[in-house]
């Protein structure tokens, strides 16, 4: 018999253990035990040379022709080796949710889902995880989809500023959800405990399985560190070159008679957005300006600020020693602008709020009988139901309710009249229809007090909106300042010329105390003018044309001479300071 064209004549095939290769090839195939599982359906395919497979050394092979044989890259190993080798471990993310089932056959294991009992065939060659990551990601029911691939990216949005943010992809990680927990807890001024709660942990378990909730003690280690990195980051920015600082001060005695002081700090970063941070809130032995000037002091040195450009507090005689104290001090750091001669800035709102307070001393009697009214309304639910019955009955829309004011707050005192005359209807009823209303101490309001009120809201108006403007802290407000009070220069005199008595000695009180603490031009800080002529729509010969209009000529002339010189010390001031400016300026 001839050979086919795929046998050589006259050659041996080789043999194994007495047999020859071809016969143990044969037979088993036939069993079934060499067939090579399905590849991978993800698995790339490769094409291998298998010419000499099955020759033993030295031995000729019996088909000299390449033979290509399907193989899977992603084993990477040689089949005959495979029961050599230690079995391994599972690590795809999908049995994090999957069990093998120890009942199911070792030539066709299966695995079951955790969450809801799904049984898929996982033979690592046969099958891989596919099918089970699909179950996951597509059709359990009880599988957060949040929770899956813990290296797959998510697109968020990520607010950096008010205002602003950029989309970001983010994985899960779990350092990182610390910090922001404990930021959460910082800015909404919860509780250390809060991070404890059953409703709280129930959430975060739906939100994200993954995260391990820390206790309260961990939380306030993260609260703790993240106050440090914050603080630190605060005080390279305050070390930059020409980075000047506004501070505003604060002091008070608490209900238990404890003396507070609150320190906050205004500047401007790098993007020229203004920034206010409270870099020191504590206790003070008392209210004595040199204790204030030495912990001001201490706080500066700990926070490695060098320059502050003003310091305003309000009128209080101590915290005029307190400037002097830190003017002398900061002298010897030989780093403030012009030698702290502008340091001292009093709080205007504090002022106005002084001001006004003196005016409402004449319409007195009014304002307690409405107050007084408010007070009887506001005493008990049952009386508030009455009222908003009385609030039906006379059609008034408002939504609002009365409110009482805190006295030493003028501007509140501003709001409790402003409701109270939307309500002066309800209030007639009242008074008509409750006895002890009607019989109360002290009388209630009549038609000549809401008149009062009614007339004198549209002068006090003009205050509020002034406090309100100038109060403002997220804001740049110094160049509101001197537009705002010669505003209220123009009402004292249009108000003190007034025919109505009662608002002519009200102007003139109000006069008297505005001029006490403004009417000496010497008491001005120059900087209010500065920061006019620094606004190109009004610039210095606006800042001269008002003066002016405001005072006569020779105290007009006075400021405008020294406008202008102050102007041109801070223009050399920031020359000397930035290197090379004074260079360009001379070219």
């Amino acid at each position: 018999m001839q050979p086919t064209s795929n046998e050589v004549p006259n050659e041996r095939t080789p043999e194994v253990g007495g047999e020859n290769v071809e016969s143990v090839v044969r037979s088993s195939t036939d069993s079934g035990a060499l067939t090579k599982p399905p590849p991978h359906p993800r698995s790339k395919k490769r094409k291998v040379d298998m010419t000499n497979v099955g020759a033993t050394s030295g031995a000729t092979p019996t088909n000299p022709a390449p033979s290509n044989v399907d193989t899977d890259e992603e084993d990477g190993k040689d089949e005959a080796n495979e029961g050599n080798r230690k079995p391994s471990r599972p690590i795809s993310w999908t049995w994090e949710h999957f069990t093998k089932d120890p009942k199911s056959k070792p030539s066709h294991p299966r695995a079951k889902c955790n969450l809801c009992g799904a049984s898929y065939a996982c033979d690592s060659h046969r099958n891989g995880t596919t099918n089970m990551r699909y179950h996951l990601l597509n059709q359990c029911k009880k599988f957060s989809r949040d929770s899956g691939d813990p290296s797959q990216t998510i697109l968020t949005f990520q607010q950096k500023r008010e205002g602003e943010g950029v989309y970001n992809a983010v994985t899960f990680d779990a350092e990182m959800c610390r910090k922001t927990l404990a930021r959460m807890i910082i800015v909404d001024e919860l509780p250390f405990k809060f991070v404890e709660g059953e409703g709280f942990r129930f959430y975060m378990s739906i939100v994200q399985p993954r995260f391990p909730l820390p206790g309260r003690i961990t939380v306030a280690k993260d609260c703790w560190n993240l106050y440090i990195s914050e603080k630190n980051r605060l005080k390279t920015m305050f070390k930059q070159p020409n980075q000047s600082v506004c501070l505003t001060t604060d002091c008070w005695t608490s209900v238990q008679n404890l003396n507070y002081m609150c320190l906050t700090a205004h500047y401007i970063d790098h993007d020229w957005k203004l920034q206010k941070r409270i870099i020191n809130f504590c206790l003070i032995k008392n209210h004595k300006g040199e204790t204030i000037g030495r912990k001001i002091e201490r706080c500066l040195l700990g926070w490695e600020i060098s320059r502050v450009f003003t310091i305003t507090v309000d009128n209080a005689s101590s915290n005029d020693t307190a400037i002097s104290y830190l003017r002398t001090r900061m002298e010897d750091w030989n780093l403030h602008h012009l030698k702290g001669e502008h340091l001292h800035v009093r709080y205007c709102a504090h002022i106005l709020n002084l001001v006004v307070n003196d005016g409402l001393k004449e319409m007195h009697e009014s304002i307690s009988k409405i107050r007084n009214a408010i007070r009887y309304v506001r005493a008990s639910p049952s009386h508030m139901n009455r009222f908003k019955n009385f609030i039906k009955e006379a059609r008034i829309q408002d939504k609002c309710t009365v409110q009482l004011d805190v006295p030493t707050k003028w501007n509140s005192t501003y709001t409790m009249l402003e409701s109270g005359l939307k309500f002066q209807k309800a209030f007639k009823r009242l008074g008509e229809r409750d006895t002890e209303y009607a019989l109360m101490q002290g009388g209630i309001p009549r038609n000549i007090d809401w008149d009062n009120t009614k007339h004198f809201m549209e002068f006090l108006k003009i205050f509020h909106d002034v406090t309100k403007s100038v109060s403002g802290s997220l804001l740049v407000t110094s160049s509101q300042y001197f537009h705002e009070f010669c505003k209220i220069l123009r009402v004292f005199k249009a108000s003190c010329d007034s025919r109505d008595p009662l608002l002519g000695s009200m102007a003139e009180r109000m006069k008297l105390k505005y001029d006490k603490y403004w009417g000496n031009i010497k008491n001005i800080n120059m900087m209010i003018f500065v920061a006019v002529v620094l606004d190109p729509r009004y610039k210095l010969k606006f800042v001269n044309f008002s003066f002016e209009k405001l005072y006569d000529k020779d105290d007009a002339d006075f400021l405008g001479a020294k406008v202008k010189e102050t102007f041109s010390k801070m223009f050399d001031c920031y020359v000397s300071a930035n290197n090379g400016v004074d260079h360009l300026l001379q070219q």
